[in-house]
């Protein structure tokens, strides 16, 4: 009889443990210290006209979506994301793929939102071609990736999280699991309340 659940468990966490965090000019984080920052960052936006906008390719769209709404409900930040099946296809057609999201970027984004841009790969290039618009407007980017440590999405972000695995699963649960780090314990979220959920809007 495997052990099937234990060991995959066992592994995830270690995944997640082994998360690296960097700034824009590649500066080593703790994760905690990149967590903080994000808080700031955040912070600085709510109650404003700008906001967040999550970018992700299928499991990272997916990730993408859950994460804009849950910044927005429970948070309390203005968020979107640029999933919409007749916007990717439209820009993709126009286009090309690797302009459906700078093109979204470039025409809804204003100077101090903040681009979330989640790739498992970290070479996905219509992530990096939105990454680069964003910068163009003077967004900011929060970055998450995995796969090799020297990706080209990792080296783009303001704040920057890499999870060192291979595995799509691994990679991808952790990039949930750090964004609800810093939306839960932005809101509130501690050890001593640790099945209770927090109630208290990013603002």
């Amino acid at each position: 009889m495997g052990n099937h659940f234990h060991d995959y468990a066992t592994t995830l966490a270690g995944a997640i443990a082994a998360t690296e965090a960097s700034d824009l000019h590649h500066k080593p984080l703790s994760v905690d210290q990149a967590v903080v920052a994000a808080h700031r960052m955040i912070r600085a936006i709510a109650g404003t006209p700008n906001k967040l906008m999550f970018i992700g390719n299928g499991g990272s769209a997916g990730i993408a979506g859950h994460m804009a709404i849950d910044f927005t409900k429970n948070g309390g930040v203005r968020s979107v994301t640029f999933n919409d099946a007749s916007s990717l296809t439209c820009l993709g057609n126009d286009l090309g793929y690797d302009q459906v999201f700078s093109k979204q970027v470039e025409m809804q984004g204003l100077a101090g939102d903040i681009l979330i841009a989640i790739s498992s790969s970290g070479e996905s290039k219509n992530i990096l071609n939105a990454v680069t618009a964003a910068r163009k407007m003077k967004a900011h980017v929060i970055s998450l990736s995995g796969f090799k440590a020297g990706n080209s999405l990792r080296q783009m972000g303001d704040l920057n999280l890499y999870t060192p695995s291979a595995v799509y699963g691994f990679v991808e649960t952790a990039h949930q699991a750090l964004l609800h780090v810093i939306l839960d314990t932005g809101m509130g979220w501690t050890v001593a309340t640790a099945h209770v959920q927090p109630q208290t809007a990013l603002i």
